[in-house]
Order: C-alpha cells, then structure tokens, then sequence
C-alpha cells in the first residue's frame, strides 16, 4: 500500500503543472493576444516532438512498427470523425462560441496525462529510484506543453477561466493512469504500447489538421516567421527532453 500512496503523491506533484498556466493568465488581454499565436505554435511543435521522439519510440520498444502504425492511423481517423461529429468544425471566427480543436486537444491531453499516471506507476513498481526519476521527467516535460495548451484553449475561444480549470481537470487524469497502472501492473505492459500509439494519433492529428493550419493563417513576414521560429523551438524542447531522459 506504500507504493500505492507514493505513486498517487507522485502524479498528483505532476498534476500541479497545470498551475504554470496561471502565468499566462496573468498576462493581459490585448498583451497575451499578441504571442497567442506563437504559444500555438509551440505547442503544434511540442506535439510533434513528442509524438515522433517520445511516444512512437516508447510503444516501439514493446510493438511492432507495422502495428503501431495501424493504431495510429486508427485514432488519427477516430480524431477526425469525433470532429465532425461535434459539428464545431465548420464554426469561423465570430460565428460560433469554441472551436472543435479546443475540446480535440483536451482529450488528447488527457489521454496523455492517464499514460504518464500509468508509466509513473509502472516506473515505480519496478524500483523507487526509477519511479523518482521519472516522475521528474514526466514532471519538467509537462512544464512546456501545459502553457502551450493553455494557449490553445485560448485561441479556441475558451475564457481565461474556462481554460485554465479544464487544463487543470484534465491534469488530474494522470492521478486516475497512476492509480489504475498500480491495480493492473501484469497487464500494463501488454496494455501501455497501443495508448502510446493511441495517443500519437491523436497528437498527429491535432498539431496537422487544426494547429498548424491556424499558424499558416498569418501571412506577413512579421508574425509567420516567428510563428515558424516557435513551432522549431516546440520541437527542439521535445529533443532536449529526449536526450535529457535519455
């Protein structure tokens, strides 16, 4: 039961992340919408990263490329249909409340969050010290895409409120994979490589179809080539992630 209680404390800490985004709520309203766009663009660009230098090469270590590819397309198409489904897709800018990708990304994130609960846990239950040094790892990877999220949500019409107490319940999904991953340890092996690739899809499908879309709306020289420059810097986070975990 020590492991238990160690492991909820140690995804709930992760969880807390969420609050860096008070900083950008901080800011104000005609300041925050000058380098929205570019907070997107970092977080198109931490959702790349992460999908091709985090979760590919981690469900890559327990299946098959070939398989991983299949579940990806899967909830590539899975993202696609809930989309156009939610009928948000259409909406424009002053013609409707939120747009689709706002509530896409926050299921992608919590299915992003219950996966690091679970690896968390799964660090853990092999040995203290690597469960330690994960969650400093899921911790300071969690730094970067929270405040991108957060702009995200933003610029898909949420209130600062709204956005901020959504990112911050949806954060929370990782005390739940914690809890889960520590109840079902002899299947989280067989289990963890197809939400890896689950959630790549849907990473995959949020940073081409909605993100990067928005960024290449900025025409002038002056806002698209920082927006190119952040959605660089996205990525380059995710690599020095990469080989800081490493």
């Amino acid at each position: 039961m020590e492991k238990f209680i160690i492991i909820i404390l140690s995804t709930i800490i992760v969880s807390l992340g969420a609050f860096v985004g008070l900083v950008t709520l901080l800011i104000g309203k005609q300041f925050l919408q000058r380098f929205l766009i570019s907070l997107v663009a970092i977080s198109a660009g931490t959702l790349l990263g992460g999908t091709f230098l985090h979760l590919i090469p981690e469900a890559n270590k327990n299946l098959a490329i070939d398989k991983i590819g299949i579940v990806i397309i899967g909830s590539f198409v899975f993202f696609f249909l809930l989309e156009k489904l939610l009928h948000w897709r259409h909406c424009h800018k002053g013609d409707c409340d939120i747009h689709a990708f706002g509530f896409l990304n926050l299921i992608g994130d919590a299915l992003h969050n219950f996966i690091d609960g679970v690896i968390i846990a799964a660090a853990y239950l092999t040995d203290n010290h690597l469960g330690l040094i994960t969650t400093i790892a899921v911790a300071f990877h969690e730094i970067p895409q929270e405040i991108g999220d957060l702009a995200v949500l933003l610029y898909a019409g949420f209130s600062k409120k709204r956005a901020f107490w959504a990112n911050t319940l949806v954060a929370l999904t990782a005390v739940i994979g914690g809890g889960l991953g520590f109840f079902l340890a002899r299947n989280v092996t067989q289990i963890l490589p197809y939400l890896l690739a689950l959630a790549a899809g849907g990473f995959l499908y949020i940073s081409t179809s909605d993100l990067i879309p928005e960024i290449r709306k900025e025409n002038k020289n002056s806002s698209s080539l920082p927006s190119f420059f952040f959605l660089l810097l996205g990525i380059f986070i995710m690599w020095l992630l990469k080989l800081w975990g490493d």
